[in-house]
């Protein structure tokens, strides 16, 4: 035990001599120096706990903030504060230099006049990242606000912290919009509108209100959920000490280094099997069913339409693989392709969402389909959370996601319809993918009141 201690004193005394060499560092700093970045030596958060990153973001006192984990665990980065905010990432392009990012999430729609403005498309360009990279952290500041602010911001930094505790909060009730009723009746009539030609894919959404009796964090919620799903981006976006949004998803919007694009056909699902065997048949089945195939394939075409005028070439996989979660399994087709000249991030974004995997396909008659008859509001749900930067930009679909006010949860996930697609059973799948969050409470039980809102 004394050894720990030792051991996290040395780390805070370790980041508070490196704060305090970027404040000098900032004082220093001649006119027209935008970015500093402080190497830190080894880890340099305090904790024994599995990630003391999201322990220190749970600390910080500064709002905006915002936590970021990619997909392959290579890179963490929370950023902090706010210089300057952007509806839309395309005119933060005039101030960027150098490695600054613009971090933020896009609405579905891409709506930035909401008057909620936490399902409002919001950008900043942070104060501070503290920015893990493989094995290497370091602390950046961007000096946009002036070198005053960006220290006052650095002075309050909390360095001692306690660790974010397990999740202790009970579940007191659950509400589904639309009910299972309507959701039968949504279905359907999106079946309609496809028999009849109107459109080939549509994807819904059920919104869950999970209520509890006692006060449950984000951090809290993240925290659990990044030790539990594997092979997944992990994000929080943090407004102020009362509004949060979180999610934990498999599914890259896409990623630009340079010239290099990455992006992903997700789409077509089935649940985890009970043991070995049964994983492997139900994984099977989802790669020869003709419907799920159907409904990947709708994704792909629909991402190549989006990209072609951007890119020189496009390579896709010419079958689908299989993504096992720890809840369900996704058929997915890698995409990369070589961009044009001067094509940024911004435009990629505004390209691609949402795609035919979180929309639908024609993707106008399907967004159309979904803003009349889905009975809320989507917000930041299926919209785009990430970065840009001059050099490279990277965003993934907010999907198994949720937001956190106070002490109620709303919960999202979605069931792509096409023909054959039976109301039941995407019911079902909804399920399954809502259980990436929901099932981080270990208390859910059958007997809990459900109140369905049409």
């Amino acid at each position: 035990m004394g050894r720990i201690f030792c051991s996290a004193r040395l780390k805070v005394f370790h980041f508070c001599q490196a704060m305090a060499t970027l404040i000098e560092r900032i004082k220093r700093a001649a006119e027209g120096v935008v970015r500093l970045v402080e190497p830190l030596n080894d880890q340099p958060l305090t904790g024994t706990s599995v990630n003391p990153c999201i322990d220190w973001f749970d600390a910080q006192p500064v709002y905006p903030k915002l936590y970021w984990q990619s997909r392959d665990g290579y890179e963490e980065v929370v950023a902090l504060g706010q210089q300057v905010t952007f509806s839309d990432p395309m005119p933060a392009y005039a101030i960027l230099q150098d490695d600054q990012r613009i971090w933020g999430c896009r609405a579905f729609d891409g709506q930035a006049d909401n008057c909620d403005t936490a399902k409002s498309s919001f950008f900043f360009l942070p104060h501070l990242e503290l920015i893990r990279t493989g094995e290497y952290w370091s602390l950046a500041v961007n000096l946009h606000a002036g070198k005053e602010t960006v220290i006052k911001v650095l002075q309050q930094l909390i360095s001692e912290y306690l660790p974010v505790s397990p999740i202790t909060s009970g579940i007191v009730s659950v509400r589904h919009t639309p009910t299972k009723d309507g959701w039968h009746t949504l279905v359907k009539g999106a079946l309609n509108d496809i028999q009849a030609q109107l459109m080939d894919k549509v994807v819904l959404a059920r919104q869950t209100t999970v209520t509890f009796d006692s006060a449950c964090t984000a951090a809290q919620v993240l925290k659990a959920s990044q030790q539990e799903n594997r092979h997944s981006f992990h994000f929080l976006l943090a407004l102020d000490a009362r509004r949060a949004f979180l999610g934990s998803t498999p599914e890259r919007l896409y990623r630009r280094e340079g010239r290099r694009l990455q992006t992903e056909a997700l789409a077509g699902t089935i649940g985890r099997g009970t043991n070995g065997a049964h994983d492997q048949r139900l994984g099977r089945w989802l790669c020869l069913d003709a419907k799920n195939l159907q409904e990947n394939q709708y994704v792909v075409d629909d991402i190549l339409e989006r990209i072609r005028p951007y890119t020189d070439s496009v390579t896709v996989d010419e079958s689908v693989s299989l993504v096992r979660l720890r809840q369900v399994q996704h058929l997915k087709r890698h995409i990369s392709g070589v961009l044009q000249p001067d094509v940024c991030g911004a435009k990629l974004l505004h390209a691609l969402q949402p795609t035919a995997a979180v929309a639908g396909l024609p993707r106008q008659q399907a967004m159309q389909f979904i803003l009349n008859h889905e009975p809320f509001e989507r917000g930041w749900y299926a919209g785009s959370l990430g970065y840009v930067s001059l050099p490279k930009a990277e965003f993934c679909v907010a999907l198994r996601s949720a937001y956190l006010m106070d002490e109620k949860l709303q919960l999202y996930a979605g069931a792509g319809i096409v023909q054959g697609s039976d109301p039941a059973s995407e019911w079902q799948e909804v399920d399954k993918k809502m259980s990436t969050l929901l099932s981080l409470f270990t208390d859910v039980r059958s007997d809990l009141p459900v109140s369905e809102v049409a």
